[in-house]
């Protein structure tokens, strides 16, 4: 098999979330993509305040999230960030409990990753700290990184 950088894949994952935007309806994706996104902007220890705020306008635009009131996706976000500043560990397993509600539906699964990464390049792309999060993401999913390039 051969493996694609995110920036290759970003594309083709554009395309396959599009295509399955009226598979994407359930809580448990909304849940584990908020919560990605909200680890990757976590991910070096501080969340930078114009990062948070651009992701939260991200949230809103993508059309992969369109069956979700923009509101709530972003209330979501925001109530895990600051879950995760607040208390690191505790907010962070939440989080995390969060994401892996998505386990049970292999397609929401891989959709909240493949939109999380490309959400998170926000500021560019991932650093190494931002790869580990999605990685841990990616073990709560029971998902494979290397499928995501990772």
């Amino acid at each position: 098999m051969v493996f694609h950088s995110r920036r290759e894949q970003a594309p083709q994952w554009r395309q396959q979330l599009l295509a399955q935007r009226n598979e994407l309806r359930g809580g448990s994706f909304r849940d584990a993509t908020m919560g990605i996104c909200a680890l990757i902007a976590a991910a070096d220890g501080a969340i930078d305040p114009a990062d948070r705020t651009r992701v939260a306008q991200l949230i809103g635009a993508d059309t992969a999230l369109q069956h979700f009131p923009t509101d709530e996706l972003r209330n979501l976000f925001e109530d895990n960030c600051t879950r995760i500043t607040l208390d690191p560990a505790f907010g962070r397993a939440y989080v995390m409990a969060q994401i892996a509600e998505a386990t049970g539906n292999a397609v929401e699964a891989r959709a909240a990753v493949q939109l999380g990464i490309m959400i998170g390049k926000v500021d560019g792309d991932l650093d190494a700290q931002e790869i580990a999060a999605v990685r841990d993401a990616c073990r709560a999913l029971r998902l494979d990184p290397q499928e995501f390039g990772l």
